[in-house]
């Protein structure tokens, strides 16, 4: 990665130097580096690094398999990542989900296309992820029938049933284990009799789970997290992209308005338009005042625009052009907010412009008004006018990936599948 920072001062505006970046990025990631020799199996250790597609070899094998498929780029590579994604067992307990092991690889082996290893592979990776699901969806039976709170690691997108159910939804909507996902998330917005503070006042998704770095005393009853990666936002895209595929589960259609009703609740709104707390306490539901003073970055994993694409989906899925229209305004509000947009301070998918023109591009495709469209070549405009560094990272959702795909989409005027572990889309894109 080294002199990598020098590639770009400012983004392309244009598809052919969006077309140049990209390729000149995807040649620093061209040959993976030598196998770690590292010792033991703390899950934390960065041996398992390589089967991440936030930071690790899946993402690289989306991109090198995408630019392939467009025949700018070689198999060989998106080959040679896979290879070496698949050095270490698979993780497919603890820390695994979408975003890694066992059904990252998949995900990857899917996304990128690989001809060499699809069919056997992929059935195989297929029958550890249906096995990941039966496991989780019991240790999530269990925890309701004591009427315990959840973790976010049991329902989010990163690594619970969330992340599977896109997985699967992905590779096959028939999958049998699908629909039992969809009926978990429905349980999941029921509220719990927990015998703690909030008792019923709270949704069924409220979590205990201390969020890393905040004050202990705000969040000691819970909160409720809107976001995409790890609230509820991703459950809620989930069951309308499932019920737009015709993927139905009784109760569905109820989950999908219960999900809305409480964003509705909750949404904030100021000069910049309408805006959700990334988590909200139980004071601030007292209180019916969110204790963040505004809205924080426009990022898809967190911010607005994740979770007004999530609304659009829904509103989508239920036939309501009012609420479509209503999570498109704030969506457009919040791209056209330069207040807001002077927070993104990186080119990631997950946390900055590659993620917001993504998420604009997605939402785009269903919108009722011009308006987004038109935003989109403004955002595009307006992320070439600053000068950011490549990410160091070199996956996919952290990293240069995640930039080199970006760039391409630009070049060709076309998304791929891989926006589908970011559940702004469910099968192919258009």
């Amino acid at each position: 990665m080294s002199g990598l920072l020098d590639l770009v001062h400012p983004l392309p505006l244009d598809q052919g130097s969006a077309r140049d970046l990209s390729a000149r990025l995807a040649d620093t990631l061209a040959v993976p580096p030598p196998h770690p020799d590292l010792a033991g199996i703390d899950p934390d250790s960065p041996r398992w690094d390589g089967q991440s597609l936030s930071c690790g070899h899946p993402g690289i094998a989306i991109l090198h398999g995408t630019r392939a498929r467009d025949n700018v780029s070689p198999w060989s590579r998106a080959a040679a990542w896979f290879a070496a994604a698949t050095k270490e067992p698979l993780a497919a307990a603890g820390g695994a989900g979408l975003w890694h092991g066992a059904p990252a690889l998949g995900f990857a082996l899917h996304a990128a296309a690989l001809p060499e290893h699809a069919a056997h592979l992929l059935k195989q990776l297929d029958h550890v992820v249906t096995e990941m699901v039966q496991r989780q969806l019991g240790d999530a039976a269990k925890r309701m029938a004591a009427s315990l709170r959840p973790v976010p690691g049991e329902f989010d997108l990163v690594r619970g049933l969330t992340g599977l159910g896109a997985y699967l939804l992905a590779r096959d909507p028939s999958y049998p284990a699908l629909r039992d996902v969809l009926a978990c998330l429905v349980r999941l917005t029921v509220p719990i009799p927990a015998a703690d503070a909030a008792g019923t006042e709270v949704p069924g998704w409220w979590t205990l789970h201390m969020p890393v770095g905040k004050p202990v005393e705000l969040f000691a009853d819970g909160y409720s997290d809107q976001g995409m990666a790890h609230g509820i936002s991703g459950p809620l895209a989930l069951l309308s992209l499932a019920y737009r595929a015709r993927v139905i589960v009784p109760g569905q259609a109820e989950a999908i308005a219960t999900i809305t009703s409480w964003l509705d609740r909750v949404q904030q709104v100021d000069e910049a338009g309408p805006w959700w707390p990334e988590r909200l306490t139980l004071t601030d539901l007292r209180t019916q005042r969110s204790h963040q003073d505004g809205p924080a970055r426009p990022s898809w994993c967190y911010g607005t625009p994740g979770i007004a694409r999530a609304l659009q989906l829904a509103a989508l899925a239920q036939g309501d052009s009012r609420r479509q229209r209503h999570a498109e305004h704030a969506l457009l509000a919040c791209v056209t907010d330069h207040h807001q947009l002077d927070r993104l301070a990186d080119l990631t998918l997950c946390h900055g412009w590659s993620g917001l023109i993504t998420t604009v591009w997605t939402a785009t495709t269903d919108s009722l008004s011009p308006m987004l469209g038109l935003q989109l070549s403004a955002l595009i405009t307006a992320a070439g006018n600053r000068s950011l560094p490549v990410p160091e990272r070199p996956g996919l959702i952290d990293g240069t990936a995640g930039l080199a795909l970006t760039q391409h989409s630009i070049a060709t005027g076309r998304l791929g599948p891989w926006t589908n572990c970011l559940l702004l889309t469910g099968t192919e894109p258009t």
